[in-house]
């Protein structure tokens, strides 16, 4: 458990990373720089709800290898049924803001499916390479190249930013800015993607950058 623990607070220290970089990058960009104080709030619940629903993903990959495909097609309707309850928490928190939500599950679930099952596959490699004597960052150094890190993290951004548009798709701003949605969510996606890359790459790079000869350090 302290392991998997371990590994779900990297991922959440990585996608808080992504959606600093974005909101950053959204602040330079028309229209969305009319629409981020509301939209800003909802980005920024949103990755506390991802990060939730990242951490129950990488809890359940700890316990042992799957005996068969069978047992992947009864974890994954319990995994995706204990995230829409963190939605719901979520729509809940949003309610306090001048904006309504409608989660389009019908777009989502195939997007969040996705990325549940690489984060999770991802998880369990990591995990299983960790033993008693062996910290986090070595098992990551064990389990995947830097170019393989950094190529995994950039797909679990691009699944993020899918998701986030769909969401942003179903957010009512107010006045004007109502008739321009589809455009700012389209641009939203747009921004995400280009951060995403150089993001992966940076943080490959710092995470899995060579370990010295007998380096224990911790991750």
């Amino acid at each position: 458990m302290k392991r998997a623990r371990s590994l779900a607070r990297l991922n959440g220290r990585i996608l808080h990373a992504f959606s600093q970089r974005t909101t950053t990058a959204l602040r330079a960009a028309l229209p969305l720089r009319l629409a981020l104080p509301h939209l800003e709030p909802v980005l920024a619940m949103n990755v506390a709800k991802e990060v939730k629903k990242d951490s129950l993903v990488i809890l359940r990959a700890r316990e042992p290898a799957l005996a068969s495909a069978t047992d992947w097609d009864e974890i994954l309707p319990q995994l995706l049924q204990a995230t829409k309850e963190i939605d719901r928490g979520f729509l809940s928190s949003v309610g306090r803001f001048p904006v309504d939500i409608v989660i389009r599950y019908e777009e989502i679930t195939p997007i969040r499916t996705r990325r549940i099952k690489l984060l999770h596959d991802a998880a369990r490699k990591i995990l299983a390479a960790r033993d008693a004597d062996r910290r986090l960052r070595e098992a990551m150094h064990a389990s995947f190249s830097r170019d393989e890190f950094a190529q995994l993290l950039h797909e679990l951004f691009r699944l993020y930013a899918e998701e986030t548009r769909s969401l942003s798709r179903s957010v009512r701003l107010p006045g004007p800015l109502a008739l321009l949605r589809e455009l700012i969510a389209q641009e939203l996606l747009n921004v995400m993607l280009r951060v995403a890359r150089p993001l992966a790459e940076e943080i490959a790079d710092r995470t899995l950058h060579p370990l010295a000869p007998g380096a224990h350090k911790p991750m």
